[in-house]
């Protein structure tokens, strides 16, 4: 593994920076993952898309961070009217919304406000999650599921990639298999995330000249084409392009994603 470098995981093949974000302006839709409390991923995000808009002058940046509630306040802030960005973080909800310092998130804030890039929320309200992992979507009224529609059922392989890194088999936990029914609760909750990401970036792809929209979402819901892919497959989204930061010393795993980039070990 190379610091610095793109890969392929499918092949291993080395990439250039300039074909893996060439390949990725002539997307649809362009997912970079991220571990939400590490700055040099951030970092590494704001690097691509900085990129992005230099092919892609109509690039829009959906935010796991914000519900979709928000975006009214989301183009105020690209628009510029806040005097602060303390008042921006306050109108945007930010200790509410999300638990992670917005230090991490503001570069790229402010690179969308610099450039006049869309901001976009691509979440729904917190409760639906709960409600769904409780009752299910058949138990929760149309009206109130936030404008989504259900999620394709998880696959096999989806399931026993959340229970893997979830802690698998451990003795303490009530669920002791992907399989086991007591599991349903917490896959029926994450695919809420999955599906609302998928349907909100449907939402902004829609229109006789669609734009090329990334989103900033947590590698959970990104890798192995499992999570919100699924569900943009399912919605007929596309192409959809993968791209992840990368700081383990092993060879990234087939079919993580269409490229990873590996970061220095010390920005892990």
């Amino acid at each position: 593994m190379k610091a610095g470098q793109w890969i392929e995981p499918a092949s291993g093949k080395e990439l250039s920076h300039e074909a893996v974000i060439a390949t990725a302006s002539r997307a649809g839709v362009v997912l970079l993952g991220e571990q939400h409390d590490k700055a040099a991923q951030h970092r590494w995000q704001l690097h691509v898309l900085a990129a992005l808009r230099a092919l892609r002058s109509d690039l829009v940046c959906g935010f796991e961070m914000f519900p979709a509630r928000l975006d009214p306040v989301l183009a105020r802030w690209v628009a510029g009217e806040f005097a602060a960005e303390e008042a921006f973080l306050e109108a945007a909800e930010w200790g509410k919304v999300w638990g992670f310092p917005a230090e991490l998130y503001l570069p790229i804030f402010r690179f969308c406000r610099q450039f006049r890039v869309p901001m976009h929320g691509l979440n729904c309200r917190r409760t639906l999650v709960s409600e769904v992992g409780k009752l299910g979507w058949e138990g929760v009224a149309e009206d109130d599921r936030d404008g989504l529609t259900p999620a394709r059922a998880a696959t096999a392989d989806y399931r026993r990639y959340l229970f893997e890194i979830t802690g698998g088999g451990s003795p303490s936990r009530k669920a002791q298999s992907p399989d086991d029914p007591a599991f349903d609760r917490f896959v029926r909750a994450q695919q809420v995330w999955d599906r609302s990401f998928a349907c909100r970036i449907a939402g902004l792809r829609e229109g006789a000249t669609p734009p090329l929209v990334a989103g900033i979402i947590g590698r959970g819901h990104l890798e192995f084409g499992h999570g919100t892919p699924a569900q943009l497959a399912d919605l007929a989204v596309g192409p959809v392009v993968v791209l992840l930061p990368h700081v383990r010393d092993t060879e990234p795993a087939a079919g993580l994603a269409d490229a990873v980039f590996c970061l220095d070990a010390d920005e892990g």
